[in-house]
């Protein structure tokens, strides 16, 4: 991607860091990193060490502390949520603060600052949501399309949105707990073996995201088609990398909010969609306020499609599950520090 100034919000989380980290190997000029968390900023400054990225510490809940990073910046990837099921479903207006008014200000701010393109991060969580985390995800998506509908397609800015499933190995996903369970030589807990879910490494969530940045219209919703498999097959594919293939396992049954499968299109946002080979483009519907329409026309073709989710997408074998986990830096950094004898 070649811009002049981006803006990562949630800029020290793990999608946040890699998009960085992509970002630095470009000709940007300048690239902001918003975010909270003041100690993250100072262990990514003295890791990074390059003039090119500028700090800034705020709360995108706080429409001022968004303008100040924001103003003069090319592009904006919206990445700031909270993104833990189980605290969202305990602390959910958290949730609604962060993850719905939060991203209001962020894109109404990129609208009054006319900031070239914004692209929302948003999950397969939002689809068919049954947890705190993925309804306040998917008013997100409806406050991006909301607000890309009033301004139409001729505005200065161009709103988009991504959607995909599971990152492999950031903060609070299972595959490092599975690894830190496997190495201390405690049973690996697993809710239900035969959950499937979309794995997907963090560079293909940063290419999704590069992609929408370059090929987005006002509206459209990417997503990036993605392989899934079982949790039962995960958790061998690790238990054979580390050696530990007669571990054991503890079945700990479903937490708040689970789901046997993620979605990640509907049949009907399928319906408006255009197969561009690795990504689906979901249009945004552009129909005004008239019930007539809502009421008496709809999708023919929508009933003849089935939604895209883990359970119906590409399966993959565990050998499929270990050479994907294998081209992971942390799961190789695990596997060279692995020690059998102190476990």
């Amino acid at each position: 991607m070649t811009t002049d100034t981006v803006l990562i919000t949630g800029g020290t989380g793990s999608f946040g860091k890699t998009m960085l980290r992509n970002l630095l190997q470009s000709d940007c000029a300048e690239i902001r990193v918003l975010s909270r968390d003041e100690e993250k900023q100072d262990a990514l400054r003295n890791d990074i060490r390059d003039s090119r990225v500028r700090f800034f510490v705020g709360d995108i809940r706080d429409r001022e502390s968004v303008e100040r990073a924001m103003r003069g910046a090319d592009a904006v990837f919206h990445a700031a949520a909270l993104k833990q099921v189980p605290s969202c479903e305990f602390f959910p207006i958290e949730a609604v603060r962060t993850n719905v008014l939060g991203s209001e200000n962020v894109v109404r701010t990129a609208i009054s600052t006319q900031v070239r393109s914004l692209v929302c991060l948003s999950t397969d969580k939002a689809v068919f949501p049954i947890n705190a985390m993925g309804i306040s995800k998917a008013m997100m998506e409806k406050v991006a399309q909301a607000a890309a509908r009033e301004i139409g397609p001729k505005a200065k800015t161009t709103i988009s949105s991504v959607r995909y499933g599971n990152v492999m190995y950031s903060r609070g996903s299972v595959i490092p707990l599975f690894i830190r369970q496997i190495k201390s030589g405690k049973p690996v807990t697993v809710t239900a073996p035969q959950m499937t879910r979309f794995l997907m490494p963090l560079r293909d969530s940063v290419s999704l995201v590069d992609f929408a940045f370059s090929n987005a219209r006002q509206g459209d919703l990417f997503i990036k088609k993605a392989p899934a498999s079982t949790i039962a097959d995960l958790v061998t594919a690790l238990k054979e990398l580390f050696g530990r293939q007669d571990h054991p396992v503890d079945v700990i049954g479903w937490r708040h909010g689970e789901k046997l499968y993620e979605t990640l299109a509907t049949a009907q946002e399928l319906a408006s969609s255009e197969d561009l080979g690795e990504y689906y483009r979901i249009t945004m519907d552009n129909r005004d306020l008239n019930y007539g329409a809502y009421f008496s026309e709809g999708h023919e073709q929508a009933s003849e499609l089935a939604d895209y989710h883990s359970h119906n997408t590409r399966r993959m074998t565990v050998a499929e599950v270990k050479e994907l986990l294998l081209s992971l830096p942390e799961v190789a950094a695990e596997l060279q520090s692995w020690n059998p004898s102190a476990a």
